[in-house]
């Protein structure tokens, strides 16, 4: 998976501007990702890519469309020294996974990295950093696809092994 690398602040505005918040389809956003910040990503993109960033990540507004629209454009993993607090949320919520790894600013842009959960670390090319460990609970939502699929799941497991009238 190639990262692609942005700084320090990077606000919600910057993923995905302001004027196309009238937009729901993740596609649709996707191709107005990172507009005016890096021209090259949202034709670049591709499924299963990373996003390296620094401190504070998604901060600004709340708006849900950033992590949608990173969504839509193939992001799976964000890792960031640190991240606004409804970001985090927020990207769990539509199935990203957020990784906070305070050696980000290490990794360079267009490294092809692995993630390896278990052991808490990214690698690439010979390099090993420590990632913050990520609660299960958060994982089996982010494995489901977000918060919307993983409460689907369990009302099915919960009827499917409910008793019968």
């Amino acid at each position: 998976m190639r990262t692609w690398r942005f700084g320090d602040n990077i606000d919600t505005d910057a993923i995905i501007p302001g004027r196309y918040l009238v937009h729901y389809d993740p596609k649709v956003l996707a191709s107005h990702a990172f507009e005016g910040t890096r021209a090259d990503f949202a034709k670049g993109a591709q499924e299963g890519d990373m996003i390296v960033a620094g401190k504070n990540f998604g901060c600004g507004s709340s708006r849900e469309h950033a992590p949608i629209a990173l969504r839509g454009a193939g992001i799976t993993v964000i890792i960031a020294e640190s991240f606004a607090r409804i970001f985090y949320r927020n990207a769990v919520n539509v199935g990203l996974l957020p990784l906070v790894c305070p050696e980000a600013g290490l990794i360079p842009d267009g490294a092809v990295i692995t993630v390896d959960l278990g052991k808490h670390v990214i690698e690439w090319e010979g390099q090993r950093l420590a990632i913050e460990p990520v609660p299960e609970f958060l994982r089996e939502i982010i494995h489901s696809g977000g918060l919307v699929a993983y409460a689907r799941d369990k009302k099915e497991v919960k009827t499917c092994t409910g008793s019968r009238r």
